[in-house]
């Protein structure tokens, strides 16, 4: 029985294969490079036309996974049927004899359960077909064959294909340098083209990739402005080509068509480079843009993409930029969880970005790739649509947002009308009113203005209530409210908890008469490590508060955290307390409140460790408000186990040390991951190695169940071998607890150690 072929009279039938969800695509993109009768079908897109047209498809597409030739279709309802219509088959016409091929195949619902020998039944046919011929037998090269057949079996119908492309199209072949977890290049051509990257750059728009890992979409993106053919740079790259070895390939016709492309290559570089057009990325990791440059050059587009090591919220339009396409693929938790990626930092990374784009992009377009749709809605802005894509086996959205002012979104619930609130409204109410006779004459008498009033007091509304208020000498009344919504439980209503909320916002404001643009409002999950800093606003603003009569700068708009932790209030009073005529060291120093009360007592020098330059700015801005400054108050950027390390010089040299390490951290700045409750008794050893022989350390942490490790720091003080080798620790995390936060005896935990001489 000869098997049926996949001709007809009008031309040869070709197939397109596509990623799930990208047939359209495909088959758009086909039809706009001249190949009219492409339709779309299950897993790809079915051409009839000439082999011109399947070449220039190989050339050309984009966003296609293969282009296959199909050579017959047949029954297979078992290996060994398999085996003998693929023997039937006149294989000569295809590959010359002593030449190599490859076999894959793939089966769904078919009595051939494993690929691999259906496959090896394919190529035995093959084989043997020549043999009855009296022809030398082709030999097997996975990698570089002169012949690669695919077969799909589904339903025990079999489709036998000669794949053209060889290496999938997505390998273009200048990716040289591999970064964690990257996009495949024909899915960031389908991001591309689903976000009018095409029509922008003809209308003289930029693109900017703020996350730009290793630099797929800005280089793909320069690719479709300079009009370069990604098979082109197969070629000329390297790449093996399936369609060079069959015996139907015609030569003269496929340097034709690529002669074609060099020109168009030749032209659109050209018109670029008068234009003085460039694309950006950039990222905040070294190795990555290292990477992104060579991928960049390999490519041919050294001059015509620009890459920068920025701060996600640092990224700002070049000078002359008005229009244009940002573009970003922001981890969402599966990119990152095979090798250990920090999700709790994933939300403060999402609002950093609708931040930026909603204040410095506007106009502009913008698209999101994300695994997880959640993360977009706390960007701030409203998708316009979204296009479902895969990345790999994740189900992904890709968000297109028109960065305008009528497209931003707030979280901040609005205040529900007094006739609209329930009873627990009025008990909210009285509960404040309460709490502030409670601490109001001790506030007098502390000199206290900025304190925690409630702190999810009532369990229906499950809110942290700062009040801030002003030292401005123009505004000495003015009061900022702090308010936090710690996370609903995931079995309560969320339209309850959203009117609960909208509650409270009302009478917040109207208890404490303050005006709804003093009241801040964000929403408090468990954090780690540095997700607690990342920013969720670009506001910039910074109000003058004071305590103990020393003036601090607090931001109530852009970060989760405001700067001053007002539960170690007591914590710094004691640092000042010790602090005097000796030399301080603030590890993780942040903004640099501890310090400030430092020098105010007394102490000789002030040294701060941080590893982010916007926190040390802030801490030398704080230091400066009172007066201190020069060299005699340091601040270093710097990992603190890092500096610790090479702090030789200054063993013996400080009389008191604060340290309040994050409780956990993987910054890209750092080398490994740091976790308080593993890693803090070679923390605490390496400040106390830097301790004066009468110094003090004073030792905290916000993680909740921290054990102190007693026996593992008495046994690392021990190994140094000294004489005075002990350690005196004392628990004063329940005397380091303000009165206002006594509700929440676990917010921290504190200890005093001091060498035992």
């Amino acid at each position: 029985m000869t098997p049926e072929r996949a001709t007809t009279s009008a031309g040869q039938v070709f197939f397109a294969s596509a990623a799930r969800n990208l047939e359209t695509l495909v088959a758009e993109e086909l039809r706009g490079l001249g190949l009219q009768d492409a339709k779309e079908t299950r897993a790809g897109v079915r051409i009839r036309g000439s082999l011109a047209d399947a070449y220039r498809a190989l050339i050309w597409s984009r966003v296609a996974s293969r282009v296959l030739l199909p050579l017959a279709e047949l029954d297979a309802p078992d290996a060994e049927t398999l085996y003998a219509r693929v023997r039937e088959m006149d294989w000569t016409a295809h590959l010359a004899p002593g030449r190599t091929l490859a076999v894959h195949l793939d089966a769904v619902r078919s009595g051939i359960a494993h690929g691999h020998y259906g496959a090896l039944k394919v190529k035995d046919a093959i084989v043997d077909r020549f043999r009855d011929l009296g022809l030398p037998r082709p030999d097997v090269n996975t990698r570089r064959p002169d012949l690669a057949i695919r077969c799909h079996i589904f339903r025990n119908r079999a489709t036998l294909s000669l794949d053209l492309s060889g290496a999938a199209l997505h390998r273009r072949g200048w990716r040289v340098q591999e970064v964690a977890a990257p996009l495949k290049e024909n899915l960031a051509a389908a991001v591309l083209l689903r976000a009018g990257w095409s029509d922008i750059a003809t209308a003289g728009g930029t693109l900017l990739d703020p996350l730009c890992g290793g630099g797929t979409l800005p280089i793909e993106a320069a690719l479709m402005a300079a009009d370069i053919a990604p098979g082109l740079l197969r070629t000329e790259l390297g790449v093996h080509w399936g369609c060079t070895g069959w015996r139907g390939h015609d030569a003269r016709l496929w340097d034709a068509l690529l002669a074609e492309a060099r020109e168009r290559r030749a032209a659109g570089l050209a018109r670029l480079a008068k234009q003085g057009f460039r694309i950006q990325g950039s990222d905040l990791d070294p190795r990555a843009l290292r990477a992104a440059r060579v991928n960049a050059e390999r490519a041919g587009l050294a001059g015509l993409v620009r890459f920068e090591r920025r701060d996600l919220s640092d990224c700002a339009p070049s000078a002359g930029d008005t229009r244009g396409l940002v573009v970003a693929n922001p981890p969402y938790g599966e990119r990152l969880g095979a090798s250990g990626g920090d999700d709790s930092r994933h939300p403060a990374l999402y609002a950093t970005l609708g931040a930026v784009l909603r204040e410095r992009f506007d106009g502009w377009q913008a698209a999101v790739l994300t695994g997880k749709p959640e993360l977009g809605k706390v960007m701030g802005l409203r998708a316009r649509r979204f296009h479902s894509l895969y990345n790999g086996p994740i189900e992904c959205r890709l968000l297109h947002f028109a960065v305008t002012a009528d497209a931003h979104v707030s979280d901040r619930p609005r205040p529900l009308p007094p006739a609209e609130r329930g009873p627990g409204a009025e008990m909210l109410a009285n509960r404040l009113l309460k709490n502030h006779r409670a601490l109001a004459k001790w506030l007098r008498a502390e000199g206290i203005s900025c304190y925690r009033l409630y702190d999810a007091d009532l369990p229906e509304y499950a809110l942290a209530l700062d009040v801030y208020g002003s030292a401005d000498p123009e505004t000495p009344e003015r009061r900022f409210v702090h308010v936090q919504e710690y996370a609903a439980p995931a079995d309560l209503d969320p339209k309850a908890a959203r009117r609960r909320l909208r509650e409270a916002i009302g009478v917040i404001a109207e208890s404490l008469a303050v005006p709804q643009h003093d009241l801040f409002f964000k929403v408090r999950q468990r954090q780690r490590g540095a997700a607690q800093y990342q920013r969720l606003s670009h506001s910039g603003r910074f109000h003058l508060v004071a305590e103990d009569q020393l003036k601090l700068l607090v931001n109530l708009a852009d970060y989760l955290d405001t700067g001053l932790f007002l539960d170690h209030r007591d914590t710094r009073r004691l640092v000042r307390e010790l602090a005097r005529d000796r030399h301080v060291l603030n590890l993780f120093c942040y903004t640099g409140s501890a310090s400030v009360h430092a020098a105010a007592g007394g102490a000789r020098s002030t040294t701060g460790v941080d590893l982010s330059r916007s926190y040390l700015n802030w801490a030398q801005r704080n230091l400066a408000l009172n007066g201190f400054s020069g060299r005699d108050h340091q601040l270093i950027q710097a990992d603190c186990l890092d500096w610790l390390a090479d702090a030789r010089a200054h063993r013996g040299r400080f009389g008191l040390i604060f340290l309040d390490p994050p409780t956990f951290s993987s910054s890209k700045r750092m080398r490994g991951t740091f976790d308080v409750q593993r890693d803090h008794p070679g923390l605490i050893q390496g400040a106390l190695s830097l301790l004066a022989p009468d110094g003090e350390l004073i030792f905290a942490t916000n993680r909740r169940r921290f054990r102190l490790d007693v026996d593992a720091l008495d046994q690392a003080i021990r190994r140094e071998g000294r004489s005075d080798s002990r350690l005196d620790i004392r628990d004063i995390s329940a005397a380091s607890i303000p009165r206002d936060f006594k509700r929440s005896p676990h917010i921290h935990q504190c200890w005093w150690l001091r060498r035992r001489g």
